[in-house]
């Protein structure tokens, strides 16, 4: 099988968030990382590889510091990489999913797999639009995944319980929580990732130009949440604090 990934580098989760002089997102010294949800997607491809055999490629848009993502993947197990260079343009949705798909477009597969969304922007709207482009269907939010004679039966979330979907393939299928347990690289697959082939691309190369990828949306402004303000103890016998507290949720915190 021909199994390709898309992943994106993100802040760590443990990362402080601040704003530089010009009222943007400080990127110098955060540590980043592969996104949590599309680490579960390239766990359940090399699955996939291992159960059925094939190869499984992961691709990334983003600037050189994205290779470190990518090379993360390569040492679970990934064979190649691709990594398009988006340069300074700014990217939205529209413009990553228009990346990936003309990426996409020119190469094989049979399943495409991804995080159903990204930890930084949340928005959950990439893999659903690759797959408008591609033409080809996509299960979202899946936390069980089966491949046999070329249809996928997938497990996935919805409101208030679960619903169970097959699909035929090709098809895009993004992971939630609780699909699998993402392996560590190994110290042998961390040397072999070294050598294994990634694929450096530019909008040029792909055939496409940055007046083409142009963001539809752009943030206007940042803001910090307020501080969270310090806690009140109330002093006194177990009955005497519990008046006090019903008075001042009633009268202060309203």
């Amino acid at each position: 099988m021909k199994i390709l990934v898309c992943l994106k580098q993100v802040f760590d989760t443990e990362a402080k968030i601040t704003l530089d002089s010009n009222g943007k997102i400080e990127r110098k010294g955060v540590s980043l990382i592969m996104n949590p949800y599309d680490e579960f997607a390239v766990e359940e491809a090399l699955r996939i590889k291992e159960k059925a055999g094939g190869e499984v490629t992961v691709i990334s848009v983003g600037g050189q510091q994205t290779q470190d993502a990518l090379r993360q993947a390569l040492a679970m197990g990934a064979d190649k990489a691709v990594l398009v260079d988006s340069g300074e343009a700014e990217l939205d949705e529209y413009s990553t999913a228009t990346i990936l798909a003309k990426v996409i477009g020119d190469m094989e597969y049979d399943i495409i797999l991804g995080g159903f969304r990204a930890i930084d922007d949340g928005s959950a709207q990439v893999a659903g639009r690759v797959a408008e482009i591609l033409n080809i269907p996509v299960v979202n939010v899946v936390t069980k995944l089966e491949i046999t004679d070329g249809k996928a039966t997938a497990t996935r979330e919805i409101e208030g319980g679960s619903e169970v979907v097959e699909v035929t393939l090709p098809a895009i299928i993004t992971a939630q929580k609780g699909l699998n347990e993402p392996r560590y690289p190994s110290m042998k697959g961390i040397m072999k990732a070294k050598k294994k082939p990634m694929d450096k691309k530019a909008l040029a190369d792909i055939g496409l130009d940055e007046s083409q990828v142009a963001a539809k949306v752009k943030a206007i402004s940042f803001a910090l949440p307020e501080a969270r303000k310090a806690g009140k103890v109330i002093p006194g016998e177990p009955a005497e604090a519990a008046r006090e507290l019903a008075k001042l949720l009633r009268e202060e915190a309203k």
